[in-house]
């Protein structure tokens, strides 16, 4: 089988939908998949040895976001490629210019698409205050997924959300965990010593972008309100965005690492105590599982990840979403609690140990068969599981 992947973001990029294709690459890679890749010209340059043909289009950067690249709609390209190379099945992991023009190439050519539900960009618009545009993009979002033969999530919860609001043909694919990198015993004193860390002494850590959408003025009100209780609190923020220099300002006792991943974000993980996750705009958060992976309670909304990983009170704190005086209380509590935070984090890891990426892979695969013997635009009834 031959498998077209369209992504604006790729591998070494560091988030959680570059992460998750590679992992979902990876399996089809072990199961001798064809795969072409579509995406934009990376800044580093470079190949992807895994697929046979590596397809890089011109970029530009999203206004007040350099770093983040979308790739331009090159519709004639991508024709040539998939007559010259047809594939059985393309998933669009984006919904950026390159996905939409990878939709109407595939339509007009009668290939069948799996699209990726990985970003609630209609929410981001609200949080670049952008809020009268957030109908309009969930709109276009659903225009589009609509016209795929399948859409996968990866949440149950985000599922029936998408179904209510008009989502066709929703099915669920969760995410996995490397449950071996992702350890209690990648805990390191030596880390902790070059925080300045010593004994019991907790140390708070959020992993993630540092970016508006991610709640970081909750972050902010939460860390202070625990330093307030317990001064001798350590934390630790890993990632870099462009909230980045106003965080070092508000937050100046904290520790910037930059993003990390591989061994360094891992040791990091386990070497905290607390992991806070206030953020509002995710699909899944795979920085959740990571952390609990890494033996960490969580403080997080009822929302994504968190609510199908976490029940309250046993392997972190699970918040109502409109309750943020809640998270700042529940993550004070924590920080003041060492038997609860050891008892939590045991739980954490023990319910994520065994999600692994190789049962969400072969899930996948089996998307991707199905939808390529089917006719494209053959199904018509919603349905969703």
């Amino acid at each position: 089988m031959r498998v077209a992947l369209v992504s604006e973001t790729w591998a070494p990029e560091i988030n959680g939908v570059a992460h998750t294709l590679d992992q979902l690459a990876h399996h089809l890679a072990t199961r001798n998949v064809n795969l072409q890749l579509v995406r934009p010209r990376p800044q580093q340059g470079g190949r992807e040895g895994r697929a046979e043909r590596d397809m890089q289009v011109r970029a530009f950067s999203l206004p007040g976001y350099a770093d983040v690249k979308v790739g331009l709609p090159a519709w004639r390209r991508l024709s040539n490629l998939w007559r010259e190379s047809r594939p059985d099945v393309i998933y669009i992991a984006t919904e950026g210019p390159l996905g939409w023009a990878a939709l109407a190439t595939a339509r007009h050519l009668s290939i069948p698409v799996v699209g990726g539900f990985h970003t609630n960009f209609d929410q981001y618009a609200a949080n670049y205050h952008l809020r009268w545009a957030s109908g309009i993009v969930g709109a276009g979002l659903r225009y589009f997924h609509n016209r795929c033969q399948m859409t996968l999530v990866p949440t149950r919860a985000q599922a029936e959300r998408l179904y209510q609001r008009g989502f066709q043909r929703v099915n669920i694919l969760g995410r996995g965990i490397d449950a071996q990198r992702f350890s209690p015993a990648r805990r390191d004193a030596h880390l902790r010593a070059q925080w300045g860390v010593d004994g019991d002494q907790p140390v708070a850590l959020y992993a993630g972008r540092l970016a508006s959408e991610k709640n970081t003025p909750l972050l902010v009100r939460t860390l202070r309100a625990m330093q307030e209780a317990y001064p001798r609190l350590r934390t630790v923020l890993v990632g870099d965005g462009p909230e980045r220099q106003h965080l070092e300002h508000q937050l100046p006792e904290a520790i910037f690492t930059g993003f990390l991943s591989g061994e360094a974000l891992a040791r990091h993980y386990a070497s905290a105590d607390i992991f806070l996750f206030p953020s509002h705009s995710e699909t899944y958060g795979n920085v959740v599982p990571e952390a609990m992976a890494s033996g960490l309670p969580v403080v997080a909304f009822d929302q994504a990840a968190a609510s199908e990983l976490i029940a309250d009170t046993h392997e972190g704190c699970l918040i109502d979403a409109n309750d943020d005086d809640a998270f700042v209380q529940a993550s004070v509590d924590l920080c003041l609690q060492p038997a609860s935070r050891a008892r939590m984090g045991r739980a954490a890891r023990e319910k994520v140990a065994h999600q692994s990426w190789d049962l969400v892979g072969e899930r996948f695969f089996t998307y991707l068969t199905l939808t390529a013997q089917e006719t494209p635009h053959a199904l018509t009834t919603p349905h969703h599981v």
